[in-house]
C-alpha cells in the first residue's frame, strides 16, 4: 500500500469556440476559478484551443497549437502561479506536419510532465488528428501515479484498462461529448472496473459553429439540443461512487477530496484480487489485429422474447421451476434464472442439487431455453462452477468459471470462453465472477455473441447499476442479468436498437443523446418475471461513427498491458 495521502481535485466545464486567443483567455479564466477550492490538480475539457470542427486538413493544423508556443506557455505560467498540477486537452502540432488530440500534464512548477496523444477518434476527428503510436504514460506525482484519456478513448475499455494495470491511481478524463452516457456509465465503470479514481471535464455550450448550429441539426437528424456539450463532468471512486457532478449544461467546476492509495486496493468484498485473478493469456486475441479477425457470420434473427426471473428464495427449485413455467407460457424464449448453487457448505450436495436443477428445468422449459448457474462435479475430483443453458432435451451447453474468486477458492477453472449458435443467435452464458472483467466481454464481442446472460451474485452496487449495462453498451451485446439478491439493485435486459451510428439517417427513433446505451428494462426490485424483446440481429452492427468501429478500431497495438 502507498502512503495514505489526501489530494484535492477539481475539474472544470466550460464552452470552448472558434476563437483560439478567446479559448485561451477562458482556460485561464477557468484556471483562475477552479482555483478557489484550493485544488491540488485541476482537469480541463479536450480541444481546449479549438471546437472540433474544421474546414480541412491544413485549417486542423492552423488551429492546432505548439507545444512550445505561447498557448501552452500561458497554461504552464498559470500552473505555476497557481501552484496546481494542470490537464489541458489540445489539438498539438507536431514536427511531422500532422495535428494530434492531447493531453498535457503540467507541474506547479509549469514543467510539462506528461504528453498523452489519443488513441482512438470518434467519427470526423479521424479525417484531421493522427492517433497515438505509443501506449499512454503513467507519471509518478507527489499526487500520486496519474494517467490521461480522452474522450472516446474511454467509451471503450482497452486504453484506460492500459492505464491502470500500468499503475495509474487517478486517470484524468478530458470530454468533448455530446453524449449522456459517457457520464451515467463509461465514466463511472471505467472506475470501477479498475479500482481507480477518474477525474473527467466535459464541454457545455456547442461543439459546432454556433451559426451552423440549426444546418447541421437539419442534416443530421440530430435535435440542437444535443449537438451540446453533455457536461456532468465528475469524479469517481473506485468502488463507483460519483464524489461530485456537475450540471448538464452550466459552465462550473466541481472537486473532490480523494484519498489516492484507496487506489492500491485491488479487492472484491469477498478478498478476490481482480488484478491477479486475471487471465492475460487468455486475452491475447485483444491485442491482435482485428483486419484478421473478422466477426463469424451473425445470423440471428431480429427479434426474441426474453425473460429474467427474480427469485425469493434461490434454495427453491420448486419456486425456480414456476417462475419458468410462467415465462414460457407467457411467449419467452430465452428466460434468466439467478444462480441456483445448492448448500455452499457441502459439495457433493451442491453437485447432486445442480444435476436436480438441470434436470427440473428441463421439464418446464418446453421449446424455450433457460440459463442458470450451478455446481457440477469437476473433471478431477473436484466441483466446477457453471453457467449453463438447458433446453428440453437437458444441458445443451456450460461456460465454467473461468477467473479466480475468493467465494468459490475450490473450483476448477475454465480454459476459455465459447458461446452456442441456437434459433434465438449466439448465446454465452457467464459466470458471475466472470462477468466484472471487460476483456470477458470484449473476447464474447471478438466471437460474434449476440446475447449474454448472466446468472449473478452481486457483491458491488456497481455491478448493477453502471456496469453490465455499460458492458452491454461497448460491446453492442444484447444481455439479460438475473440476481440472486435485490441489495444491490434489481436485475434487467437490454435491447440494442436499430438505429446506432451517430450523423447518419435514423428510421426506428430519434437521437435522444445517448451514444451507445442499449434499451434498458430494469426489472422491479421484488420477486416476479420480467420481459423484453431483444435483437439479435443488431449485435452485428458495432460502427457508432464514421470510420469509429466498437471492435475493428480499438486500439489493439496498444494493449500489450493487458495480455502481459
Amino acid at each position: 500500500m502507498s502512503e495514505t495521502k489526501t489530494v484535492r481535485v477539481a475539474a472544470a466545464q466550460f464552452h470552448v469556440g472558434a476563437d483560439v486567443e478567446a479559448n485561451l483567455a477562458n482556460c485561464l479564466a477557468w484556471l483562475d476559478k477552479a482555483s478557489r477550492c484550493r485544488p491540488d490538480l485541476v482537469v480541463l475539457p479536450e480541444f481546449c484551443n479549438y471546437l472540433s470542427w474544421y474546414q480541412d486538413k491544413q485549417h486542423c493544423f492552423d488551429t492546432a497549437v505548439r507545444l512550445d508556443g505561447p498557448f501552452l506557455a500561458a497554461i504552464a505560467e498559470r500552473a505555476r502561479e497557481l501552484d496546481i498540477h494542470v490537464v489541458v486537452n489540445c489539438t498539438v502540432q507536431r514536427d511531422d506536419g500532422s495535428a494530434t488530440g492531447s493531453s498535457l500534464l503540467y507541474s506547479p512548477a509549469g514543467e510539462l510532465l506528461a504528453d498523452n496523444t489519443k488513441q482512438i477518434y470518434i467519427g470526423h476527428e479521424n479525417d484531421f488528428l493522427a492517433p497515438a503510436g505509443s501506449e499512454g504514460p503513467v507519471v509518478a506525482t507527489g499526487l500520486g501515479r496519474l494517467g490521461m484519456y480522452a474522450c472516446m478513448d474511454g467509451v471503450i475499455n482497452e486504453t484506460p484498462r492500459c492505464l491502470a494495470l500500468n499503475g495509474a491511481q487517478v486517470m484524468l478524463n478530458s470530454l468533448n461529448s455530446f453524449a449522456t452516457d459517457e457520464a451515467s456509465l463509461h465514466i463511472p465503470v471505467r472506475a470501477a472496473e479498475n479500482k481507480v479514481f477518474v477525474v473527467a471535464a466535459n464541454k457545455v455550450g456547442p461543439l459546432v459553429p454556433e451559426d451552423m448550429v440549426d444546418g447541421i441539426s437539419a442534416a443530421t437528424g440530430i435535435p440542437v439540443a444535443f449537438l451540446s456539450g453533455a457536461g456532468e463532468s465528475q469524479v469517481v471512486a473506485p468502488d463507483g461512487t460519483v464524489l461530485a457532478i456537475a450540471s448538464r449544461h452550466e459552465a462550473e467546476y466541481i472537486f473532490a477530496d480523494i484519498e489516492v492509495s484507496l487506489a492500491d486496493d485491488k479487492r472484491r468484498p469477498d478478498g478476490t484480487d481482480v488484478f491477479r485473478s486475471r487471465r492475460p493469456e487468455l486475452y491475447r486475441a485483444i491485442a491482435e489485429d482485428p483486419a484478421r479477425q473478422p466477426l463469424p457470420p451473425m445470423q440471428g434473427p431480429a427479434e426474441v422474447s426474453a425473460a429474467v426471473v427474480q427469485l425469493a428464495d434461490t434454495t427453491d427449485l420448486d419456486e425456480a421451476c414456476r417462475r419458468l413455467g410462467e415465462a414460457v407460457a407467457a411467449g419467452a424464449r430465452l428466460v434468466a434464472l439467478p444462480p441456483l448453487p445448492g448448500p455452499a457448505s457441502d459439495t457433493e450436495a451442491a453437485i447432486a442439487f445442480g444435476e436436480r436443477v438441470i434436470a427440473a428445468l428441463a421439464g418446464r422449459c418446453g421449446e424455450a431455453v433457460v440459463a442458470t448457474s450451478v455446481i457440477r462435479a469437476g473433471e478431477r475430483d473436484g466441483y466446477r462452477h457453471s453457467a449453463v443453458l438447458v433446453g428440453a432435451d437437458g444441458l445443451l451447453y456450460a461456460q465454467e468459471q473461468v477467473h479466480f474468486s475468493r467465494r468459490h477458492a475450490g473450483c476448477e477453472l475454465g480454459r476459455e470462453f465459447t458461446a452456442i449458435e441456437l434459433p434465438i443467435g449466439r448465446v454465452a452464458v457467464l459466470a458471475s465472477d466472470d462477468s466484472i472483467y471487460p476483456e470477458t466481454f470484449r473476447l464474447l464481442a471478438m466471437a460474434g455473441v449476440e446475447i449474454a446472460v448472466v446468472p449473478l451474485s452481486p457483491l458491488e452496487d456497481w455491478e448493477l447499476a453502471t456496469g453490465l449495462l455499460e458492458r452491454s453498451a461497448e460491446n453492442r451485446i444484447n444481455l439479460l442479468v438475473a440476481p440472486d439478491t435485490l441489495a444491490h439493485g434489481p436485475g434487467f435486459i437490454t435491447s440494442l436498437q436499430t438505429d446506432f451510428t451517430v450523423m447518419t439517417p435514423w428510421e426506428e427513433r430519434a437521437f435522444d443523446g445517448l451514444l451507445s446505451q442499449p434499451e434498458w428494462y430494469r426489472c422491479p426490485a421484488q420477486p416476479g418475471i420480467s420481459s423484453a424483446t431483444v435483437r439479435p440481429a443488431n449485435a452485428a452492427h458495432k460502427v457508432v461513427s464514421r470510420n469509429t468501429d466498437l471492435l475493428a478500431n480499438r486500439p489493439w497495438r496498444l494493449a500489450a498491458a493487458i495480455v502481459r
